[in-house]
């Protein structure tokens, strides 16, 4: 394993109903030390959503100005709308030498290889397929449509494993968030 530097960028991605967002949240609430990166985007607030914390909600011609001007780690287009990284938040707080954590999709991950390769990429997988198909079609939130096309990727996504600095099993999302966090070290050893 390699060494833990807290002035290293740590990037978490995997397939799609693995569990980033839960270990996202978990990481929120228990480790308030951890910087999470915000990622702008151009699609419209869903309910209860805040700017600024959940997302930076920008109009598409402002977007495309930030993609113009290199104000992104990482941006990809999703179901019609943009979500990128903005780099300045995150060239910040590195040079702070605090660790900065990003939840980002596979597309995204490689990109961040590409424009800051020093960063820690990890990955988070399912216990098993079986499982990770019963969190996808156990949202409840899908057509089966939208559920194969999930599955089809997650598939294809789960292939890429090999191109992470490391793989955590998301068994439980308290023991994936602490497995993540000793990943990123701490700067203040008493945080918690």
């Amino acid at each position: 394993m390699s060494s833990i530097n807290a002035q290293r960028l740590t990037v978490l991605a995997g397939p799609s109903g693995v569990g980033k967002g839960s270990v996202k949240a978990l990481i929120q609430q228990h480790y308030p030390w951890v910087w999470l990166s915000v990622s702008a985007t151009t699609r419209s607030p869903r309910p209860g959503e805040t700017d600024g914390v959940d997302y930076h909600f920008v109009s598409h011609e402002r977007f495309e100005e930030m993609i113009a001007a290199g104000e992104f780690l990482e941006w990809a287009s999703f179901s019609g709308n943009l979500y990128g990284t903005p780099r300045g938040p995150v060239e910040r707080q590195l040079e702070a030498g605090l660790p900065a954590l990003l939840e980002i999709d596979l597309q995204g991950a490689r990109q961040v290889r590409v424009s800051m390769p020093e960063a820690q990429l990890v990955f988070l997988a399912p216990p098993s397929w079986e499982e990770l198909v019963r969190r996808l079609t156990g949202r409840g939130t899908e057509d089966a449509a939208t559920i194969e096309r999930r599955l089809s990727a997650a598939r294809e996504e789960l292939t890429a494993e090999p191109e992470f600095d490391h793989t955590i099993v998301n068994v439980s999302v308290e023991q994936a968030a602490t497995e993540l966090v000793e990943l990123l070290g701490s700067p203040v050893k008493a945080a918690h």
